[in-house]
C-alpha cells in the first residue's frame, strides 16, 4: 500500500495544492471518485494530428515504484519516431510517449526504500512520462541537486547519461584524443562537448546547422556546416582523421564515420534521425537510408583496426537491466555538475498543450538543447485550442496534416 500524504512535507503540500487546485476544470474526479490527469496522449502512429492532450486516469505506485507529480518532461528525437511508428517494436496506441522527466515524490509503493514524500527527484520512465503523474520502478529515479532546477533536470538524465556512457563506458575517452559528434547543437551534442572538456586537450569535431554555430562555436573546438563535405575539412585539420565518432543520423554518415576514424577507432551509432523527413512515417526515406548504410565487413574492421558500435540507453535501462550501473554513471555526472563543470542547455520550454509546436521545432533541428514540456506552463490561446482535447483518446476528430503551419509559435525560450 503506498505512503500517503500524512507524511507529506509542507513543500510538497504546497505544491500539489496550486498546481490541482490551478487545474481543477480541466482535471477533476470523475463520477466514481477515480483521480484524473492531464497527459499527451498519442492516439495512432503518424503525423502531429496524432497527439492530443487527454484526461486519463491517474496511476497508483505499486510494489518497488515511485510516484512522482511531475513538473517537467524532456522531449527528444526519439519521440518524433515514436510517434510516426517508425522504432523496433513500438506499443500499440493509444499511449502516453515520453521516457523522461521530474519532479516531486508524491508517495511511494510498498517495499521501496531510498525516497520520501517531498523529495525533489529526476527519473526515466518506459513510455508516460509525458503526464501530470507518473509511476516508474525505484531503479529509474534520482535525487536532484538543490541547485538544479526541475527544466535542469529534465534535460539532464538521458542526454548526459547517454553522452557519458558512450564517451567514457564504450570508447574510453583519455587525454589527446579527439572525438566527432553531428547534431553538435542538440541536447546529447552539447552533453558530449561539456564532457570532452573535462578531460585534457580532447579535440571536438562537431556538426551542425550553420545558424547554430554562433550560438555553440566556444563549446567545440572545429565546427563545420552539417551541408558541406565534412570529411575532407577533418582530414585537413587532422589527416589520420578522430578518434571517436558518435553518430546519430546513420544512413550515408555510416560509411563517411567509418573513413574518417583512426587505427582503433570507435565508430558509435545512437540514433538514426535521417529516416525521419516528413511529417509522418515515409518507407522512401526508411528504405534510402538503410541502403545507404555502409555494408560493413568484419574483415575490413579486422585489417584496419577500427571499432564500430550501437548504444541505446532505453534498452540498457528497460529490457537488459543495466540499472545499477546507469546509477553508478549517474552519480559520477552528478559529481561533475556539482563541481559546476557540466550544466544542461535548455532550448525552450512549451506547455502539454503545446506539444505539437514543440515537435515541430526539434523536427526542424531548430532547437540550440533540449526541449523541455513545462506541465505548470499555460498555453498560449492559438496552441490551447488546438491541442487541448477532454475525450478519451482515440476518439477525436483528426485536423488536416498541417494545420499548424499558419500559427504563431510562442515558446519560451532560453
Amino acid at each position: 500500500m503506498a505512503k500517503e500524504g500524512a507524511d507529506m512535507t509542507e513543500e510538497t503540500e504546497f505544491m500539489i495544492d496550486t498546481t490541482v487546485g490551478k487545474e481543477a476544470e480541466n482535471v477533476e474526479p470523475s463520477s466514481g471518485g477515480v483521480k484524473e490527469m492531464r497527459a499527451v496522449v498519442l492516439a495512432g502512429f503518424g503525423g502531429l494530428n496524432k497527439l492530443r492532450v487527454s484526461r486519463k486516469t491517474m496511476p497508483e505506485p505499486q510494489e518497488g515504484e515511485v510516484k512522482i507529480r511531475v513538473k517537467a518532461c524532456g522531449l527528444n528525437f526519439l519521440d518524433l519516431m515514436v510517434r510516426q511508428g517508425t522504432i523496433d517494436n513500438p506499443p500499440k496506441p493509444p499511449l502516453v510517449p515520453g521516457f523522461e522527466c521530474s519532479g516531486i515524490v508524491e508517495s511511494v509503493g510498498e517495499n521501496t526504500k531510498g525516497f520520501e514524500i517531498g523529495d525533489r527527484v529526476m527519473a526515466f520512465v518506459n513510455y508516460n512520462a509525458w503526464a501530470e503523474v507518473v509511476c516508474t520502478p525505484v531503479d529509474f529515479v534520482y535525487m536532484m541537486p538543490d541547485e538544479m532546477s526541475f527544466s535542469e533536470a529534465a534535460a539532464f538524465s538521458l542526454n548526459f547519461v547517454a553522452a557519458y556512457m558512450m564517451l567514457f563506458e564504450v570508447a574510453n575517452l583519455r587525454e589527446g584524443m579527439s572525438v566527432l559528434v553531428h547534431s553538435a547543437g542538440g541536447g546529447v551534442g552539447q552533453a558530449v562537448a561539456q564532457l570532452c572538456s573535462t578531460v585534457p586537450n580532447v579535440t571536438v569535431f562537431g556538426i551542425a546547422s550553420c545558424f547554430k554555430h554562433a550560438a555553440i562555436k566556444d563549446s567545440v573546438t572545429h565546427l563545420f556546416d552539417r551541408n558541406v563535405d565534412y570529411v575532407q575539412e577533418v582530414k585537413k585539420i587532422s589527416p589520420e582523421g578522430v578518434d571517436i565518432l558518435l553518430d546519430c543520423l546513420c544512413g550515408e554518415n555510416t560509411g563517411k564515420g567509418l573513413s574518417l576514424l583512426k587505427p582503433l577507432g570507435n565508430y558509435i551509432l545512437y540514433g538514426a534521425s535521417n529516416m525521419v523527413t516528413g511529417e509522418t512515417k515515409s518507407f522512401f526515406s526508411f528504405a534510402k537510408s538503410w541502403w545507404q548504410v555502409e555494408k560493413v565487413n568484419p574483415i575490413k574492421l579486422y585489417e584496419e583496426n577500427k571499432v564500430i558500435a550501437g548504444f541505446s540507453l532505453l534498452n540498457l535501462l528497460f529490457k537488459q537491466g543495466r540499472c545499477s550501473l546507469v546509477r553508478s554513471v549517474m552519480d559520477k555526472l552528478l559529481c561533475l555538475y556539482d563541481q559546476k563543470k557540466i550544466k544542461p542547455v535548455v532550448d525552450s520550454l512549451w506547455a502539454l498543450e503545446e506539444v505539437k509546436e514543440a515537435m515541430q521545432r526539434i523536427h526542424d533541428r531548430g532547437n540550440i538543447g533540449k526541449l523541455i514540456l513545462d506541465v505548470e506552463k499555460c498555453p498560449t490561446p492559438l496552441m490551447a485550442s488546438d491541442s487541448t482535447e477532454t475525450s478519451e483518446a482515440g476518439e477525436e476528430e483528426e485536423e488536416p496534416e498541417g494545420d499548424n503551419d499558419s500559427k504563431e509559435r510562442m515558446p519560451f525560450i532560453h
